[in-house]
């Protein structure tokens, strides 16, 4: 549930306009679809490998730390931060919100302060510990997939296949393949990602060489499988141009197909679909900067942890108060995303190189899980994911170019931390 919850969110509800206006081609729309699903499941069979080898707290940031040395993990966590986890929650607040104000008029000033409420919320039910933060989660995942199982059912049920262009299903974009590819697996990956989440809590998870690779592959293969069922589903209820100039896709297709009602009733659906993964968000990386604090390449308090539930409260607390800075001061969805996707596939293709390089480095190491057609899995992943990055880019210089300029700041930061502090022994561990 952590991790179709951390994964089927805004995106699905968002993303699919910025595709198809990429894409035109409805050949060529499924097709990016299905590249994301590709590189969900293999990266779900690589990541478990890691996952079941060291299920720890901090998932990818110990993986990357086993893998590369300090520095590298450092700089996933620092960006996760300041960039990645912190920009997501704030996206989703801001996405949560604005569909909360297709239901009740808001206001920009309103929308601003609902999708603060909110966080605080989510912040505070996440303090309370992770099993209520786990139900929390199965509650709003199971809500969320009631509601796109119904935008389904009425997209094949009232929708017609009229709607789709098959006379030319693989017509050039206007932009060039490449390009345009790269543009639109940004909104894919976006959607997509959420399934390694599973990781992050690894020592907290009951038979964890079991469970871990268990939920990872179980959630790519169901997202991939609901993703391209929906889409399918808005192409039989709305034209290509009508999707591609949509603010509101889901509220869109189904007032189409139901009337008012319909777009009231999606819309209360992405509202709880969103709020619902920001608070799986709110749950699961607090742990990263907790490994890091623990390390001494972080701020002290974030390793203490919460006398009552157990919690890293502090970590969760210092990440919801930067995501509220971040929708006070940079609150537009669009600014939010842009550059998120860019980082994080930079260390999801260190972490998929890892699983090979760790092969090699921890030979004897014990292996509960392996990798699915190893080393193809890890492989294709990894280049991928560099294809990705370096296309994303050339393509999205600005975007790419602030979150290489925090990755950058980060390099003296760790150096300063680790000069200053030291680890954490384990009388001192909480």
């Amino acid at each position: 549930m952590i991790s179709i919850g951390s994964t089927i969110g805004a995106g699905i509800f968002l993303t699919p306009s910025l595709i198809t206006g990429a894409l035109v081609s409805p050949g060529w729309i499924m097709a990016a679809w299905l590249i994301g699903g590709v590189m969900a499941v293999s990266g779900a069979l690589g990541f478990s490998e890691l996952g079941a080898m060291m299920p720890h707290a901090g998932g990818i940031y110990v993986f990357l730390k086993e893998t590369y040395g300090g520095l590298v993990a450092f700089l996933f966590g620092w960006t996760e931060f300041l960039v990645t986890n912190t920009g997501s929650i704030a996206a989703l607040g801001v996405a949560f919100a604005t569909y909360l104000g297709y239901i009740v008029p808001l206001g920009a000033t309103g929308t601003t302060a609902a999708a603060i409420i909110g966080i605080v919320a989510l912040t505070v039910v996440n303090v309370l510990g992770v099993k209520a933060g786990g139900v929390f989660s199965d509650l709003f995942t199971a809500l969320k997939l009631i509601g796109i199982a119904a935008l389904i059912v009425v997209g094949f049920v009232l929708g017609s296949s009229s709607h789709i262009d098959l006379s030319s299903p693989f017509r050039m974009p206007p932009g060039g393949l490449s390009t345009s590819l790269s543009l639109a697996l940004v909104g894919v990956f976006w959607s997509i990602g959420g399934w390694q989440h599973a990781t992050f809590t690894g020592a907290e998870v009951k038979n964890p060489q079991r469970n871990i690779p268990r939920a990872m592959i179980m959630a790519s293969t169901v997202i991939t499988l609901v993703y391209a069922v929906t889409v399918l589903a808005y192409m039989f209820l709305l034209t290509g141009p009508e999707i591609a100039s949509s603010t509101r896709l889901a509220a869109d297709a189904m007032e189409r197909a139901l009337g008012t009602a319909g777009g009231i009733g999606i819309a209360l659906t992405v509202f709880i679909s969103t709020f619902g993964t920001a608070g799986v968000y709110t749950l699961t990386a607090p742990r990263i900067y907790y490994a890091m604090a623990v390390d001494g390449v972080f701020f002290k308090p974030v390793a203490r942890l919460h006398p009552r539930f157990g919690t890293p409260a502090f970590a969760i607390i210092t990440q919801s108060l930067w995501a509220i800075v971040l929708i006070a001061f940079w609150g537009k969805f669009e600014n939010l995303i842009s550059y998120v996707v860019f980082t994080d596939w930079i260390f999801y293709g260190l972490t998929g190189a890892a699983v090979v390089i760790l092969r090699r480095k921890l030979r004897d190491a014990p292996r509960p899980y392996k990798t699915v057609l190893y080393p193809f899995t890890p492989i294709v992943f990894t280049l991928g994911a560099l294809w990705f990055v370096l296309n994303t880019l050339v393509n999205k210089p600005r975007e790419s170019g602030a979150g290489i300029l925090f990755l950058l700041i980060g390099i003296p930061v760790y150096y300063l931390w680790k000069r200053r502090n030291h680890p954490l022994t384990q009388a001192e561990r909480p």
